[in-house]
């Protein structure tokens, strides 16, 4: 797909080699803007984590309760009207807690069933994903580190949405290492066979094959569970770490003084679920952008991407992590 769309009064756009950076309320823009509707039934994959339904307003916003249900739900149709046939959607959410209560809240379950019963959207759930990260901050505070009546709630939802059951997936391109009982079974080309106690049958060379790695798990362990043992993350979330203080945008941010984004999205779950769910030169899209991490994965996987953002502050950090020397495609503002 060719994208053609220029800045206007109405928006302001950043375009690289592979895609451009909309700054703009991205659901008012895509309901309500002629000219992005040539994007309709052409994104391979949508990736996004939006504002989480946090009790307390946070600098890059987010509602609350039953009106972050209500905006949430109504994302639905106009995500599936984005989406190719074999496309698919991986959100990114975080648990809910009940304002001034140590109870969780249920409302990230009502989302998501809301949207995927949608009448106008026609999406179902493929396969959640948790997304571990023990270096979050403990959380719900007042509930942990204050009154020590619960724990630290250390991990995120990712959902993996489609239009169909058969989306476009590989599991191929995203193997994880293999652990180093299995790289030992394969250099001795011998293993204990037949039948187990669960009676299951395992063949004589069923396991005998190289596969180049093992295929991933639903369950994304960002750092060591157990010390001893290697963490096993496919390559392309291993490249890339969250907590990486010495990357290149976090350590730009640092000389230039900006404070980035509080909520950037893993540049590891991105690269997983692009090189998973599309092919390159597939088209890529992220309604909530933030500092672009998003834009940045597909530009460096050779996919096309479309990337909105409201705040000026975090279009700027998106700039900054186009200015990656070994990216070499700096975003550039386009005139109106």
């Amino acid at each position: 797909m060719k994208l053609t769309l220029n800045a206007t009064e109405d928006y302001q756009i950043y375009k690289s080699k592979k895609g451009m950076l909309i700054q703009g309320n991205s659901i008012e823009l895509l309901q309500n803007d002629k000219d992005l509707s040539e994007l309709k039934g052409k994104v391979s994959l949508i990736v996004t984590s939006p504002p989480f339904p946090l009790n307390n307003k946070k600098q890059y916003g987010n509602e609350k309760g039953e009106e972050y249900k209500d905006w949430f739900i109504k994302l639905a149709p106009i995500f599936s009207d984005l989406l190719a046939d074999n496309g698919s959607l991986v959100i990114e959410i975080g648990n809910a807690w009940e304002p001034e209560r140590p109870v969780q809240s249920l409302l990230h379950l009502e989302c998501l069933l809301g949207m995927v019963k949608h009448p106008e959207a026609n999406l179902r759930l493929i396969q959640e994903f948790i997304c571990y990260n023990p270096s979050k901050l403990p959380s719900p505070a007042q509930w942990v580190t204050v009154n020590r009546l619960r724990t630290v709630d250390s991990y995120t939802h990712v959902w993996w949405i489609a239009k169909n059951d058969f989306p476009k997936a590989d599991n191929s391109k995203v193997l994880r290492p293999y652990s180093k009982s299995m790289r030992q079974l394969l250099k001795r080309q011998s293993y204990n066979s037949g039948k187990r106690p669960s009676e299951h049958q395992i063949s004589e060379a069923g396991f005998l094959k190289d596969h180049g790695g093992s295929i991933a798990h639903n369950f994304f362990e960002m750092e060591a569970l157990d010390e001893k043992r290697d963490v096993r993350l496919p390559h392309s979330v291993l490249s890339f770490s969250n907590t990486n203080s010495n990357d290149y945008f976090l350590k730009t941010c640092r000389e230039k003084e900006i404070t980035p984004h509080p909520a950037r999205m893993s540049g590891g779950l991105v690269n997983f679920f692009i090189q998973f769910l599309t092919d390159e030169g597939d088209l890529v899209l992220d309604p909530f952008s933030g500092s672009n991490t998003t834009g940045y994965c597909a530009e460096k996987l050779n996919r096309k991407w479309v990337s909105f953002e409201v705040k000026e502050d975090y279009i700027e950090q998106a700039r900054v992590r186009f200015s990656d020397p070994s990216l070499k495609s700096p975003l550039k503002k386009m005139k109106v």
